[in-house]
């Protein structure tokens, strides 16, 4: 008897704050979550030093009268529950009542509400009552909590730098305007707003904001549903990923949770389009009955315990893996087009002197060589002026103007001049033979004397006249075939680079092809198509292959074999710790047996069951990877177009199977921006 001691109120809030109130940001997430289930439209948190010096959270919610202002502190007091029946059916942010009484055992808080009939402020400093009386403030609610650990130093010495815990903050606010794009955020920083959201209800703003525009440009809509869940949402292509999985958010009922299953579920969805140890950035919204998930698991609320667990995977990695497959595009190469290019200034030359007209216009023509080509009409010339035989070798005069020379008359061609006059030539009419595209061509050009009567006339012609370098241009007909996944553009081999990369025209730009990535793309659905038909021949073993492993996997053999067997693979036992393995698939050939057979029963060991499409997935990207043409190999331009045709039969021609890209674009528009022709 003696030894155990009832603690008073205060003590045991503050221990309850050990767990609701870790740091700063805690505070701002437990006060957030109240202004929504005050049905606030627009919060603003305002941070000072990190919100170790003070945190402020103002919100035009419903408020609350002056009973409800003072007891709101007090432990358990909430207004969510008044049940037992009620905590497995929540539908607001809090329930627990413990929030406002722990944050007030370690600061000092000011809370000053109105519910539009009368206005309270309540002061409460570390864990006492100060003051509660009527005051002056709008509708809705302001609590400020300063002074943050003050009183508890073994809480304080572990809190890290104002910009950390900024940080944190920062990121919390962000996953609310996520989740709730209907209420509008205002997040400041020492005076500095930092954050905002209008509240118009847009997601994709939201994301346009915390992502930037191209990754939000590229945001593909979710909407899939079963008789017990609803996923909505937006994902983004795999090209724009992150090096943490902190990237992919899960909001269930709008409320932010960690689920280490769902998020594996969304991992797996983008699987074949990820490089390994890269995970993809996702916003996700997962609606349910709220009697199927707990979230009176911790009082942060973060954990969550979901009946049909296993459904719910499911939904999300078949509503994500189709998203993909439909709007999967080729990834774009990034240019930088914030970087300013230097402009370069001619200097026109000035002369002072006296000078006769012809030299004005002597001098007038120098200083309109130097000018920028920007400043100069343009003179487009597309044909050489044929010799021929000239009646009336008189150039005629008319308008300035530019000129496009392929759309004059037969009777008569121009001479351009740099002066951007157009000069007319007489000439007897020249028959022209026009070849379509799809036919064999040829383009010759032959440069002969032309005899003008005036011999400076001679010398200007000859001046400006185009250069055409004597061609021949063959075009070969080609079957049209249209691609597997009409989201593949069509391409034609312009030629290949370092021996490792075919480069292409397209649609939409320039395409550079990974030609290893290429082929392994191809031979994977190929074989991969062979051993889903059902191709299970085996070849016995010469020597057959044992395994190390662990008793208890060696007792459960059976077990084991139910699931290999799918395979074509059986394993026997072999003494207490060792598995023996007589014959093995043909279609394992290419791969290391024993370290593929030691895999399968380590994954089973861990998780009591083997995901075969998974351990099938690895072995043929094994072996297409092994029979797929490698870098550093000069292709002719038949096996070029080849490479081009087969990843035109693929379903999924964007990603090898260990999710790297296959191709990559660059647009028109941002070739046409850097060599500002735009």
């Amino acid at each position: 008897m003696g030894k155990i001691n009832r603690l008073d109120e205060h003590l045991s809030n503050m221990i309850a704050a050990g767990e609701v109130v870790e740091r700063p940001m805690g505070i701002v997430k437990e006060l957030v979550e109240n202004c929504i289930d005050a049905h606030a439209t627009n919060i603003e948190i305002q941070i000072s030093q990190g919100g170790i010096e003070s945190i402020s959270i103002i919100d035009d919610g419903e408020g609350m009268d002056s009973g409800d202002a003072t007891l709101a502190f007090e432990r358990h007091a909430t207004s969510k529950l008044k049940e037992v029946n009620d905590l497995w059916n929540i539908h607001t942010m809090g329930f627990r009542g413990e929030a406002l009484p722990s944050i007030a055992s370690v600061s000092h808080v000011l809370l000053r509400t109105n519910n539009g009939n009368e206005s309270t402020e309540v002061e409460i400093k570390y864990g006492t009552l100060v003051c509660a009386k009527p005051c002056a403030t709008p509708k809705g609610t302001m609590i400020e909590v300063r002074n943050l650990f003050q009183k508890t130093p073994a809480r304080f010495k572990h809190l890290k730098s104002p910009q950390y815990e900024f940080s944190l903050i920062s990121d919390v606010v962000q996953k609310f305007a996520l989740s709730h794009p209907d209420i509008g955020f205002l997040l400041s920083h020492d005076g500095r707003t930092v954050f905002k959201t209008r509240g118009n209800g847009s997601l994709l703003e939201v994301l346009m904001q915390i992502y930037g525009r191209e990754t939000a440009k590229s945001a593909i809509a979710l909407d899939g549903k079963d008789n017990d869940y609803m996923i909505d949402g937006y994902i983004m292509q795999p090209q724009y990923n992150r090096a943490t999985k902190y990237y992919m958010l899960l909001y269930i009922n709008g409320r932010m949770i960690r689920n280490y299953h769902l998020q594996k579920a969304v991992m797996d969805a983008y699987a074949p389009f990820l490089p390994k140890d890269r995970y993809p950035i996702a916003v996700i919204n997962l609606h349910m009955d709220a009697q199927l998930v707990d979230v009176n698991v911790h009082p942060s609320k973060w954990e969550i315990r979901l009946s049909k667990e296993k459904q719910l995977e499911k939904l999300i990695y078949q509503t994500i893996s189709e998203a993909l497959t439909n709007r999967l595009e080729v990834p774009k190469i990034k240019i930088n087009k914030e970087e300013k290019k230097e402009k370069i200034e001619m200097q026109e030359l000035e002369f002072t002197y006296e000078r006769d007209n012809q030299t004005k216009q002597l001098h007038l023509d120098v200083n309109q060589s130097f000018l920028s080509p920007q400043k100069e009409e343009q003179v487009k010339i597309i044909e050489e002026i044929p010799d021929t035989n000239i009646e009336k070798k008189e150039l005629i005069k008319v308008e300035k103007e530019t000129v496009d020379y392929t759309q004059l008359p037969k009777e008569e061609k121009m001479l351009v001049k740099e002066d951007g006059f157009k000069y007319e030539i007489k000439e007897e009419p020249v028959s022209v033979n026009i070849v379509s595209q799809e036919e064999s061509m040829t383009v010759e050009t032959v440069e002969e004397d032309i005899k003008p009567s005036d011999s400076q006339l001679k010398n200007e012609y000859f001046a400006f006249k185009p250069q055409v370098e004597k061609q021949k241009l063959e075009i070969s007909k080609e079957e049209s075939f249209t691609p597997k996944n009409p989201s593949l553009p069509q391409l034609r081999v312009i030629g290949q680079f370092h021996n490792s990369y075919i480069i292409a025209e397209g649609e939409k730009g320039l395409y550079i092809i990974d030609q290893h990535a290429a082929q392994e793309r191809y031979h994977y659905e190929v074989i991969r198509k062979q051993i889903l038909a059902g191709i299970t021949e085996t070849q016995p073993l010469l020597i057959p292959i044992t395994i190390e492993s662990t008793m208890s996997a060696v007792s459960q053999v059976n077990d084991i074999n139910a699931l290999l067997e799918q395979l074509g693979i059986h394993l026997e036992a072999f003494g207490n710790t060792t598995f023996v393995c007589r014959e093995l698939p043909v279609w394992m050939k290419d791969i290391k047996e024993e370290a593929f057979l030691q895999d399968m029963i380590d994954i089973w060991e861990k998780d009591k069951e083997i995901c075969i499409d998974k351990l099938r997935k690895r072995a043929i990207s094994t072996m297409a990877c092994h029979s797929s043409i490698r870098f550093n190999r000069s292709l002719t331009l038949e096996e070029m177009k080849q490479v081009i045709k087969d990843l035109e039969k693929c379903e999924q021609p964007f990603h090898c199977p260990h999710g790297r890209p296959t191709l990559i674009c660059m647009e028109d528009k941002d070739l046409i921006h850097e060599f500002e022709r735009g």
